[in-house]
């Protein structure tokens, strides 16, 4: 699946979807799509038909009835018509015209995907902005709250998108987190990361290092600890995988809860307990503007 190959517009600050019809003997269009996509009911299909969300290759309409034709492109709109609101607000911390950063609250997706749309990151901000070009230039964890970088103009994306390919971004993110009489800081902590057994986690795993973090402490109180994280690689779950190897697992991290046995992973998300971790600043040197940007979240993580 890919998206916009066609320069469709918007809808509601989500671009159109695409498929490319593989060789197959379907009756009709709605036949394929309601056996590609079985998570959407046939009648949902069916709808999005009619209203005119689902086009062929030149933007015009196909109907519920339209022949199968292997190896054309249909475009599609997403919808999701019962998606309930995430009741935290993003905050739009600087703006010009190639760089949108905002603070994004914990529980957003950056992105849509899954059972989120509307409520993301990206497409409350094409709403409220008016940007329909509007993309970020790196992700962050759902559960992680704090900065995240956009590019306002596509022929400036990649120029942003490649100072984190380049790691010539400096980040720094906040966690809570148990502390740890036995560990000297600050430590730079290098391990090797890999998919895991579970959908979409990391774990280490012997041989060559590819993921390293500056870790510090930053205030203690009791048996838990503020730590200033650093990281000079951009693996996934990085922070939160390599905290919990350490047995530091940051708090209310329901992914790698090693040390947090009250905490289910997979239940649905419970806005009374964020993961306490915090994408707190971005420096860099404005590939385009060739000026220094810092960025500084105004969001601050409590103790609990």
């Amino acid at each position: 699946m890919r998206q916009d190959l066609l320069d469709l517009p918007a809808k509601n600050g989500v671009g159109a979807s695409c498929v490319a019809l593989p060789p197959g003997e379907w009756p009709t269009l709605l036949d394929f799509l309601a056996q590609q996509f079985p998570a959407i009911a046939r009648a949902e299909w069916q709808g999005r038909m009619l209203r005119g969300d689902v086009l062929d290759a030149q933007g015009a309409m196909l109907q519920p009835d339209t022949p199968y034709r292997p190896r054309a492109r249909v475009y599609y709109y997403r919808d999701l018509p019962q998606e309930p609101r995430i009741p935290f607000d993003e905050t739009v911390i600087f703006q010009d015209e190639y760089l949108v950063v905002a603070d994004k609250p914990h529980f957003l997706p950056v992105t849509p995907g899954g059972r989120y749309l509307q409520e993301t990151l990206l497409v409350r901000l094409k709403r409220r902005l008016g940007i329909e070009a509007l993309a970020p230039v790196h992700r962050i964890d759902r559960e992680t709250a704090g900065l995240v970088l956009l590019a306002v103009r596509p022929d400036t994306r990649d120029a942003y998108s490649a100072l984190f390919r380049d790691r010539a971004v400096h980040k720094t993110y906040e966690a809570i987190a148990p502390w740890r009489a036995d560990l000297a800081f600050p430590m730079v902590y290098r391990s090797r990361l890999v998919e895991g057994e579970s959908f979409m986690t990391m774990r280490e795993a012997p041989g060559q290092p590819n993921s390293e973090t500056l870790i510090d402490v930053v205030e203690r109180q009791g048996d838990m600890a503020r730590y200033r994280l650093e990281p000079h690689t951009g693996r996934r779950h990085q922070l939160r995988v390599q905290m919990a190897a350490l047995g530091l697992p940051i708090v209310h991290d329901q992914m790698y809860p090693q040390l947090q046995p009250e905490a289910a992973q997979g239940e649905l998300a419970d806005y009374s307990r964020p993961l306490k971790l915090l994408a707190m600043s971005l420096a860099f040197t404005d590939p385009v503007t060739k000026e220094a940007r810092r960025f500084e979240s105004a969001l601050r993580l409590d103790f609990d």
